[in-house]
């Protein structure tokens, strides 16, 4: 496949990236509703991560990750990564407008369903709040439905997670340090607007316990997302035509060996792990 001129064929993998090891949470999704798709993972670590950079910085990585999925012939790509995705999936949808593009975003529409307060607390990076795309869907929603959302920047949560440090005293000490201000003013909803977030969900669910009375939901749009690609495909007739389950490969800037080890650790998965500058 020769850049975003050809058409891709159903055979073709599946592309999947993030700044580190958080679009796991994304592409186990993804495996569990596509078996028999082929999967390619990018974690670009060597640049994670993304939420303290500029824009312009994240829209050149995810532009870079993009032609090296390109080169790998994939069918469609999935920003598995919620600040990739505020900043830069409309640069990789106008360079690659062949292809299937899917973004993660914070579940702000269902949170505001659910939440009976009204207030729906977000935990996400300083670059996922900051982007115009995250504020005009919140500002949106808003209007539409009188629900307050309380933007929380998690600032060093998700390189907290990237290390492995998910029982860590310090990761512990940042959610309760990000979670208790929002229960307290109110909010019965929290978003996880990071893909990272989810690997420490059981903490998540221990401090909103031991901080509410009440039961807190917590919205993760892993699921959302696959069920999107699947749709993606449909639509254009897409899927791929095999009954053997599909295969995992990954592709990353920094350490093959810490992304073999988060694989095994998160997915229990063992895979090859190829090291690549992009």
């Amino acid at each position: 496949m020769q850049g975003a001129a050809r058409s891709p064929i159903a055979s073709a993998p599946i592309g999947v990236f993030d700044s580190g090891v958080g679009g796991l949470s994304v592409l186990r999704h993804i495996r569990a509703c596509l078996k028999n798709e082929q999967l390619i993972y990018v974690a670009d670590t060597a640049y994670a991560p993304y939420g303290e950079r500029s824009e312009a910085d994240i829209e050149h990585r995810a532009l870079a990750i993009g032609a090296c999925l390109v080169a790998h012939g994939v069918k469609a790509i999935v920003v598995a990564c919620n600040t990739a995705t505020a900043v830069a999936i409309g640069a990789l949808r106008q360079a690659y407008p062949s292809l299937i593009v899917v973004g993660v975003e914070p579940g702000l529409k269902p949170a505001a369903v659910l939440s009976r307060s009204k207030i729906v607390g977000v935990l996400a990076t300083e670059a996922t709040l900051a982007s115009e795309k995250f504020r005009h869907l919140r500002d949106l929603l808003s209007a539409q439905t009188a629900v307050q959302f309380l933007s929380q920047p998690c600032n060093g949560l998700a390189d907290q997670i990237e290390r492995g440090a998910f029982s860590d005293a310090a990761t512990l000490a940042m959610l309760q340090r990000y979670i208790a201000p929002l229960l307290q003013q109110g909010a019965d909803t929290l978003v996880l607007g990071c893909t990272h977030y989810p690997f420490v969900l059981h903490h998540i669910e221990t401090v909103t316990r031991a901080a509410s009375m009440s039961p807190i939901a917590i919205i993760d749009t892993g699921t959302a997302v696959a069920r999107q690609v699947q749709s993606m495909l449909t639509r254009q007739r897409l899927h791929t035509d095999s009954v053997a389950a599909g295969t995992v490969q990954a592709i990353t800037s920094g350490d093959p060996a810490a992304l073999k080890h988060a694989f095994l650790t998160l997915l229990q998965l063992e895979i090859a792990v190829t090291g690549q500058s992009f």
